[in-house]
C-alpha cells in the first residue's frame, strides 16, 4: 500500500529537494507551506506521516505537532536546523516519533520514514481490536475506552451504545436502534430512554457535552459518530 506524507516547510526550495526523491520511493506526496495549512492539510488528506519543519510562519513546527497529537496518530518527523540535545528532547516530548538535523541526505530521510512506518504497523497489529477516533481509544474485547491516555468509566450500556456509534462513523443509527444495539429495546420502550444514555456518554467522552465533538445529534433522525 502507498504511503501518502504531507511535507510542511515555507521554503520551496527545501520541498523542491524531498518531493521528486520520495515519490520515487513510492510516496503519494502532499505539501503545505505554513503550520495552518499543515492542519487543514493533515486533516483533510489523513496522511500516514508528517514531515514536520521546525521555523514556520504563523505557528512553528512544535505548536502543529502539539496540535497533531491532540486528535491524530499519525507519524511525525521533526526536520530542523537546530542540532542542541534539548531542542530534540523538545521535539520528541510533545510526540514526534523521530527528528533529523539539517542537512541531511535522502535517503536517510527514506529509511527514518519507512522505520516510523514500520513502527505504527506493529503498534497497530498489537492493538488490532481496537478503535481509535481523535483521542478516544475503545477496545471491544475488554469493554474499555480510554481518552487521551485516562481511562473512562462507561456503563454497559453506554459502551455498547458508544462501540456501536463509533465502529461506523458518519452512519446515523435512530434511537430504537442504539437501544436494541445495547440489548435494551425489550425493556425499555422510550426513545428518550436513548437521549438519557447520549447525554451521560458525552459527558464522559466530550470536552464539552454542550457542543458535542463526537456524537451529533442528527435532528428527526437520532444521532451519528463524527471523527474530529
Amino acid at each position: 500500500m502507498s504511503h501518502t506524507l504531507l511535507l510542511v516547510d515555507d521554503e520551496r526550495k527545501v520541498i523542491e529537494f524531498m518531493e521528486p526523491f520520495l515519490r520515487q520511493e513510492g510516496f503519494r506526496i502532499i505539501t503545505a507551506a505554513s503550520g495552518k495549512e499543515a492542519l487543514d492539510k493533515a486533516k483533510q488528506f489523513k496522511p500516514s506521516l508528517v514531515i514536520l519543519d521546525w521555523m514556520l510562519p504563523e505557528m512553528s513546527g512544535i505548536e502543529v505537532c502539539r496540535e497533531l497529537r491532540k486528535t491524530s496518530r499519525v507519524g511525525i518527523i521533526m526536520v530542523t536546523a537546530r542540532i542542541e540535545e534539548t531542542d530534540k528532547l523538545i521535539g520528541l516530548e510533545v510526540g514526534a516519533d523521530d527528528y533529523v538535523t539539517k542537512p541531511f541526505s535522502l535517503r536517510e530521510l527514506a529509511a527514518r520514514i519507512r522505520s516510523v512506518l514500520r513502527r505504527m504497523d506493529q503498534q497497530d497489529m498489537v492493538h488490532e481490536d481496537k478503535l481509535v477516533r481523535g483521542e478516544l481509544t475503545i477496545s471491544e474485547s475488554s469493554c474499555r475506552v480510554w481518552k487521551g491516555g485516562r481511562e473512562l468509566q462507561l456503563t454497559p450500556t453506554e459502551f455498547k451504545i458508544l462501540l456501536t456509534l463509533a465502529a461506523r462513523p458518519e452512519v446515523v443509527y435512530s434511537r430504537l436502534q442504539l437501544l436494541q444495539a445495547a440489548g435494551e429495546d425489550d425493556i425499555y420502550n422510550d426513545e428518550r430512554t436513548a437521549d438519557a444514555h447520549i447525554s451521560r456518554i458525552r459527558k464522559k467522552i466530550e470536552d464539552d457535552p454542550a457542543a458535542p465533538v463526537y456524537i451529533k445529534t442528527v435532528y428527526g433522525f437520532g444521532y451519528r459518530f463524527e471523527q474530529p
